[in-house]
């Protein structure tokens, strides 16, 4: 089972270039993030010529998240438990069915900039939230996978140019430590598991030329249940999709399971 997790930075946008990609890899499973578009506007009729199933948890011109699937989903959670005043379209979760069922988390995590203001406190408290859904999947004792865009870069090698990161909100040591936090639940870091080559990014800006000279980092992660992570087979990095026509400024990043 391949699933795939990949910040799209507007669907209805970049519509050619996300189906391309989706006929070429054809993964099992997918997790978009940054829809920017309500449920009504999402191209769901495209994907379903796919042979897709498609889940949607959208927001008007901001944040929003998909799921896709080509077996059917269950038990379908639209938004993060924790914080019933919170309006941002930013996670769903679903049970992929079948013979082996896995649950899947798409997550787009807040940004958290400037790191001086109330956005940074958001982003802190909704790691929070996240770890606390995480500690009550683990007591299920099921197949599960966390990933998405987490805006987050764990360590230093993680980024072509750590200094240029260090007032970001992205690589403050309050967010690596809620991200190590997540993995000291019991989780495992896929690319970390499957590869862990220095130099895999999975972002670059649109300015200043950073796709061209490689100033990238790697923010899109998937975080595994022990019962997934003995079934991890690998993880892929699409990297070329960023030199398509139209690119997202991430890239899509696909896990393998044995299953």
């Amino acid at each position: 089972m391949r699933i795939a997790t990949w910040n799209v930075n507007s669907v209805n946008a970049r519509i050619e270039t996300v189906l391309r990609w989706f006929e070429e890899a054809k993964p099992d499973v997918a997790c978009l993030q940054e829809i920017k578009c309500v449920d009504e506007k999402f191209p769901t009729e495209a994907f379903e010529r796919l042979g897709y199933n498609v889940a949607v948890h959208g927001q008007k011109t901001y944040n929003g998240v998909a799921l896709l699937s080509k077996a059917p989903l269950e038990d379908i959670r639209r938004g993060l438990p924790g914080d019933d005043g919170d309006d941002h379209a930013r996670y769903i979760e679903a049970v992929v069915s079948g013979p082996e069922p896995v649950r899947v988390g798409c997550i787009y995590l807040p940004n958290g900039n400037p790191v001086a203001s109330e956005k940074f406190a958001y982003k802190l408290g909704w790691m929070a939230r996240l770890h606390a859904h995480a500690r009550s999947l683990l007591a299920l004792e099921e197949r599960f996978i966390l990933l998405g865009d987490y805006n987050v870069i764990p360590e230093p090698r993680d980024a072509e140019f750590p200094a240029n990161w260090e007032r970001d909100a992205l690589f403050q040591p309050e967010s690596r430590a809620a991200f190590r936090a997540l993995k000291n639940l019991g989780l495992t870091e896929a690319y970390l598991q499957a590869d862990g080559a220095p130099g895999a990014y999975t972002f670059w800006d649109y300015q200043a030329g950073a796709w061209q000279r490689n100033n990238g980092i790697r923010i899109d992660h998937a975080l595994l249940s022990p019962q997934a992570a003995d079934v991890l087979a690998g993880v892929a990095i699409h990297r070329d999709v960023r030199s398509w026509d139209k690119p997202s400024d991430h890239v899509p990043v696909v896990v393998e399971l044995g299953l």
